[in-house]
């Protein structure tokens, strides 16, 4: 008797000792996707799709909740991917741009006039730089999942029609919290002043700043037209790529199966968000630069002969950062470009 009271002792023991060791896995109830643009924009409707196709695909294993206007850091754009690193954030659609004091690879795609057309982009994002990039972006401490695009910035004003540098003199631009930037407006004879985009819109609408730069589904979601900005220039001078990611401890709390799900789901609300974020600019006659001109506005496209100019006048920005973020990255990012299938 008291030889199997010893013997059932160990092997209670030991079952204890093994559920120790090899802990089943836990999943948290919710988990939290921070978001710049909330689902009106085609940033946020990303991360909707995203998070809904997760949640099918897991039969409501992993459950996402949006959380727009970077509420999880208090609107602070610029923290969203050290907050992300230290598992604030769980998962996050994110900006290159805002990422990008953190990650200096990132500033790539910032570099002005650097991309000419949405080929170019992609030849970036899809190819070798693209995998280069999300091994830096891993290094950093952030997994990343797949891409995604915020698109093209154009800049819009209530003073005057932008044509040609000498333009954009004293003019008072709102621009996000990154010195390339700040240097980029600066070259050009701007006044550039950074805030966020909830501070922007008071701003712009009170005429506290002139103007503003950012994709045109971002100026037609937001109602710009109704906020001063009469005047807009397609100039295309920097495009922004968006990344979904992951929180490390969090992919790593998942089952390698429910791994490929999450990522899977990221490259297809990925491919879905690109053509969204493209959609009335990509078509030959670009139909949503005539819906704009319907709300009175000035849509100004530049010649090439034009956009050289502004090109010139950024020059020598482009060349000092480009030894920020490494003369490499920006060599094979130029010779990609070069390559690429128009």
């Amino acid at each position: 008797m008291k030889f199997k009271t010893v013997l059932g002792l160990a092997l209670a023991a030991a079952a204890l000792a093994f559920t120790v060791a090899a802990p089943a896995q836990t999943y948290k109830s919710e988990y939290k996707m921070s978001l710049v643009l909330g689902p009106a924009y085609p940033w946020g409707k990303g991360g909707e799709i995203w998070a809904n196709l997760v949640r099918e695909r897991t039969q409501g294993r992993i459950n996402i909740k949006l959380y727009p206007g970077v509420s999880l850091i208090q609107g602070d754009q610029t923290r969203e991917f050290s907050a992300i690193r230290q598992g604030v954030i769980d998962l996050a659609v994110g900006s290159t741009i805002n990422w990008s004091p953190q990650v200096k690879a990132l500033n790539l795609f910032s570099l002005p006039f650097l991309m000419p057309d949405y080929a170019a982009m992609d030849a970036l994002t899809q190819g070798e730089v693209g995998k280069d990039i999300f091994k830096i972006i891993d290094k950093a401490g952030v997994m990343p999942l797949a891409w995604g695009e915020n698109g093209y910035r154009e800049i819009s004003n209530s003073k005057l029609i932008i044509k040609k540098p000498e333009d954009l003199k004293g003019l008072k631009i709102r621009v996000v919290g990154s010195p390339l930037f700040l240097d980029t407006f600066t070259a050009l004879g701007a006044n550039p002043t950074q805030m966020s985009w909830a501070d922007a819109q008071p701003a712009l609408a009170t005429g506290a700043v002139d103007g503003q730069e950012n994709p045109m589904a971002i100026y037609t979601a937001a109602k710009l037209h109704t906020m001063a900005q009469k005047y807009v220039t397609m100039w295309g001078y920097v495009s922004d790529p968006l990344i979904f990611v992951a929180n490390k401890d969090i992919w790593a709390s998942w089952t390698p199966a429910d791994q490929a799900i999450v990522k899977q789901a990221a490259m297809d609300a990925g491919k879905q968000e690109i053509a969204i974020a493209r959609k009335g600019l990509a078509e030959a006659d670009r139909p949503l630069l005539k819906e704009i001109a319907s709300h009175g506005v000035t849509v100004t496209q530049l010649s090439p002969q034009e956009r050289e100019a502004f090109v010139k006048a950024t020059r020598p920005v482009y060349e000092k950062w480009k030894g920020q973020i490494g003369a490499n990255l920006v060599n094979a990012a130029e010779k990609s470009i070069a390559a690429r299938k128009k």
